[in-house]
């Protein structure tokens, strides 16, 4: 089947140095496509997860990639590997969770402080 042969396979790296998948996916699927599988899938037994696909970045040869991005715009850097499975890594980012830290941060006072001297 030709179609097959054209599927991309996909893994992807968790934090914790687990991976969800690998899976095949049509050059067509968006990024976007592929946060939502990752949401669906993820582990229940992970400390850190992803409430929405939202909550997710995905990061392939060092760039964060786009939601209107295809798999096959993502995998124009390993064209040369047709049969590889390519691994792309996961950060959970959650809004609420970051914004939480922020105001941590914000509101706590300076306890500790480092001062620097150039003689």
């Amino acid at each position: 089947m030709p179609e097959e042969e054209e599927l991309v396979e996909l893994k992807f790296r968790l934090y914790d140095g687990s991976d969800i998948g690998p899976f095949r996916y049509s050059p067509a699927s968006t990024v976007a496509m592929l946060k939502e599988r990752i949401v669906a899938d993820w582990p229940k037994d992970k400390k850190i997860a992803p409430k929405a696909a939202n909550d997710v970045k995905l990061i392939n040869a060092g760039k964060i990639l786009e939601n209107n991005k295809t798999v096959g715009q993502c995998r124009v850097p390993f064209g040369d590997l047709p049969k590889g499975v390519i691994t792309m890594h996961v950060v959970v980012q959650p809004s609420l969770a970051k914004a939480k830290a922020e105001k941590k941060v914000d509101d706590a006072p300076r306890k500790n402080f480092c001062s620097c001297s150039i003689l």
